[in-house]
């Protein structure tokens, strides 16, 4: 794949999330974080069970119709390292789904490395 990459970054896929798609470790939360919005937007529900913590893992991981599902843009607000092994992700992503109004997803993601892998735990919806 030669397109830009769908996580923001406005580099080619290949040079991206792709290598990360195809198992090569995340260097930061923050670029987990990004290669798992661009898995949602490829539909590539094998990588986000497999980068989501096995603590926090929902089995089976429904993308709902992900052929009708338009994402429109990620933008990360914030990263931060929480801890040694663990950090924050805070994002903003938009999609559309079928001809329905855009929807606004604000997640404050926790995210924890356990050899040498970040993997997503969790997240909440802030208010603000």
């Amino acid at each position: 794949m030669s397109a830009t990459c769908p996580c923001g970054l406005g580099r080619p896929y290949a040079d991206c999330c792709g290598p990360l798609h195809a198992g090569v470790a995340a260097a930061t939360a923050e670029a987990l974080m990004r290669s798992r919005y661009s898995a949602y937007v490829l539909g590539d529900s094998d990588y986000l069970r497999a980068t989501w913590h096995a603590d926090t893992r929902p089995s089976p991981l429904d993308l709902g119709d992900s052929a009708a599902t338009r994402w429109l843009g990620l933008e990360v607000k914030r990263h931060a390292m929480t801890g040694a092994d663990s950090a924050i992700v805070e994002f903003v992503a938009r999609y559309k789904v079928g001809g329905a109004a855009a929807v606004r997803l604000h997640e404050l993601s926790r995210f924890v490395r356990e050899d040498g892998r970040w993997y997503y735990v969790d997240g909440e919806f802030p208010s603000r």
